[in-house]
């Protein structure tokens, strides 16, 4: 990544997982946490979760389709996107009866509109993260493929080499994690750099 590393934006953070770890390594590298979840209640549960985390982080009640944050301010951005879920069915197998396939059409425009606000949020030579717990191909590659479309000013970064030692990763420049090859949710990331 080109220039500074100072402030990280986790922009769908509930319920707190992730922006602990993310809060972690930026606290190691000197950078400080955004963690921006629309819902108060997952909210709190993100506070609760950065409790005694070692770095600076701040926890904020916002919707990361409106962005309540300068554009270009972050050197990274982290949106796992609000999806089906149809990549966690191994461990909740139930969830298939609860899914029908006009779901997957409906968190498209959420999902688009996220990773567009990421792309906003995110300096010239910062970097953009899209996951999904998904593999179905309306939740990631054609999300990623329509917010690019038109766009100029930004490339596709390579992740296959930031998970050295795992298999069958596929042609790249994204990553789709499967069950029966990874053993691992059926998970998604793309990380896209901004260039102008």
């Amino acid at each position: 990544m080109d220039g500074p590393d100072r402030l990280w934006l986790d922009g769908c953070a509930g319920p707190g997982g992730k922006a602990a770890l993310l809060g972690a390594l930026a606290a190691e590298r000197g950078a400080a946490l955004v963690a921006s979840e629309k819902q108060p209640h997952r909210a709190r549960l993100v506070a609760r979760a950065l409790n005694g985390n070692p770095g600076p982080y701040a926890v904020i009640t916002a919707d990361g389709t409106q962005g309540a944050w300068q554009q270009g301010a972050f050197d990274r951005v982290l949106v796992d996107v609000p999806c089906s879920g149809l990549g966690a069915l191994r461990r909740r197998p139930e969830a298939r009866w609860r899914r029908r396939p006009e779901d997957i059409a409906g968190f498209g425009p959420l999902q688009r509109e996220l990773l567009r606000n990421a792309l906003d949020a995110a300096r010239v030579g910062g970097v953009v993260g899209y996951a999904t717990c998904s593999p179905h191909l309306a939740e990631t590659r054609a999300v990623v493929d329509d917010v690019l479309r038109g766009r100029e000013d930004v490339e596709w970064v390579d992740a296959r080499p930031l998970l050295p030692g795992v298999p069958e990763l596929g042609d790249g420049p994204d990553i789709q994690l499967w069950p029966h090859l990874h053993g691992t949710d059926a998970m998604y990331l793309a990380l896209l750099r901004r260039t102008a």
